[in-house]
């Protein structure tokens, strides 16, 4: 059976990090699904289209080229926001929907990250993760990392920016964030990245032996 592992979680909780390890951990291949939405909106801007013009965004999701997934502006703190808005479009979720069931499809098994893997991606996943951590923290890492990247950023404003995506994520009508009801929480607020995958997967190795 292949092993499937989704991994849920709000930003910065650390599931990204999280699901690189795993996948290079148990040789699968690993699918940062909010790049694709990053994506979308990025093709927006670049166009000069808004990113509240729904059907702009569904043909610009629906026409996305899987190669633009490792353009690093995509990783910048301003396109974090715009994917959260674009990824409240319900068509923008359809159109990118059987894309990622596809990614998961592999006969080897996949990793694959975001907010809704667990509930609408791949709601049978051998194994599913909900990654979490204060808000707090949460922006402390961010922070981190942006300055790490040279982006001038407060802490207020990215704690800001996180509980506006927290609350946009969770309220949206299609594919809210939530955890799956078979998922497992996992806390990293107090845990560094080793930890937190020691953690990962040690609930990734008690779930195969239950799957066999």
């Amino acid at each position: 059976m292949p092993l499937v592992i989704a991994i849920d979680g709000p930003a910065a909780s650390g599931k990204g990090t999280l699901a690189k390890r795993l996948a290079a951990h148990y040789g699968l291949p690993h699918l940062d699904t909010g790049l694709l939405y990053r994506a979308v909106a990025f093709a927006l801007l670049e166009t000069g289209q808004s990113l509240d013009d729904t059907k702009a965004a569904a043909r610009a999701a629906e026409t996305l080229d899987a190669s633009g997934l490792t353009d690093p502006r995509l990783r910048d703190r301003a396109m974090g926001e715009a994917a959260s808005r674009v990824s409240a479009v319900p068509e923008v979720r359809s159109a990118l929907l059987a894309w990622q069931r596809r990614f998961a499809a592999d006969p080897a098994g996949a990793v694959l990250d975001g907010r809704d893997i667990g509930t609408v991606v791949c709601p049978a996943a051998s194994v599913k993760l909900f990654i979490t951590a204060s808000s707090e923290e949460r922006a402390r890492r961010r922070h981190k990392e942006l300055a790490g990247r040279g982006e001038a950023a407060t802490l207020e404003g990215i704690l800001a920016d996180i509980e506006a995506r927290d609350a946009r994520d969770s309220l949206r009508s299609a594919a809210p964030l939530r955890m799956a009801d078979d998922a497992v929480r996992l806390d990293t607020t107090e845990l560094d990245a080793a930890a937190a995958f020691d953690e990962a997967r040690a609930i990734v190795e008690r779930a195969r032996t239950t799957i066999g």
